[in-house]
């Protein structure tokens, strides 16, 4: 080994998790019976200690994983939501998301993605 490849450092392969999902994409949560449009993502959790410690442990996400902002609705109401990669799966029904928000943030759906508005873009 020559006195360069002794000093070198060595290079370490660090894993970035990359988002499964866009803006606009309509998505369904794994467990619970909810679904959404993502109108935001983290690349790794960004909420508060309390939020994430107020998740049954059994079923706590990793926080070194890319996190969704949904407009989200249930049978019974719209809210916004904050979940894991791993809890989220495309949305295959085709069926528009009835969130009251919607409208302000996007143009419409198209080819089973949300358009976002161009003042919404950066």
């Amino acid at each position: 080994m020559s006195p360069v490849e002794r000093s070198a450092p060595m290079a370490q392969h660090i894993a970035i998790p990359s988002a499964r999902f866009a803006i606009g994409d309509v998505v369904r949560h794994r467990i619970f019976d909810f679904r959404g449009v993502i109108f935001d993502v983290d690349p790794e959790f960004a909420n508060s200690d309390e939020w994430y410690e107020s998740i049954p442990e059994a079923i706590r996400p990793s926080k070194d994983q890319p996190f969704y902002h949904l407009l989200a609705e249930n049978a019974e109401t719209t809210y916004t939501a904050y979940v894991s990669q791993q809890n989220l799966v495309p949305d295959e029904s085709d069926e528009p998301v009835d969130h009251p928000e919607i409208a302000s943030m996007f143009n419409g759906l198209e080819g089973g993605r949300y358009q976002l508005r161009p003042e919404h873009r950066h």
